[in-house]
């Protein structure tokens, strides 16, 4: 049984796709209250980053995050598989505004989390972020030319 496990997790480690092979943008994030803040993030831009998102990752800096493109936008869910950190998961409208937030996502939760409505992208942030600058439905998100 110990050995079936060894080989399962030396395959998935074989599989796992290092951070630093993700492609990187700047994202500025404007509340409802007129703050700005900036983020360096990770960009999922293929079905196997989607999939493998922040899995596996032990911390975070506070500026830092991994942002989901969806083209052509649409209903989007999420789950915390394997993410060893909590999330907070921000859903963004095509048009750059946020839809919704689910703050502090508990790591290695199977439950779904959903947008609300279609969306462009979805951007994942340290657990907390978002309550504590104020980040809420209806902030603006910027993003590096080309992603937009």
């Amino acid at each position: 049984m110990l050995m079936t496990f060894c080989v399962t997790a030396t395959a998935q480690d074989e599989t796992r796709q290092p951070l630093s092979d993700f492609a990187r943008t700047t994202v500025r994030i404007e509340t409802p209250s007129g703050r700005a803040h900036r983020f360096e993030v990770y960009v999922a831009r293929t079905d196997r980053e989607h999939m493998q998102g922040l899995m596996y990752v032990e911390d975070l800096p506070a500026d830092q995050g991994m942002l989901f493109p969806y083209d052509p936008p649409r209903p989007a869910a999420m789950w915390m598989k394997n993410t060893l950190i909590p999330l907070d998961m921000l859903f963004i409208r095509a048009d750059g505004t946020v839809a919704n937030v689910i703050a502090d996502a508990a790591p290695q939760s199977l439950d779904s989390r959903r947008s609300d409505g279609p969306v462009a992208f979805v951007l994942e942030l340290n657990g907390g972020t978002a309550a504590r600058l104020g980040i809420a439905a209806g902030a603006r998100i910027h993003l590096d030319a080309g992603l937009e």
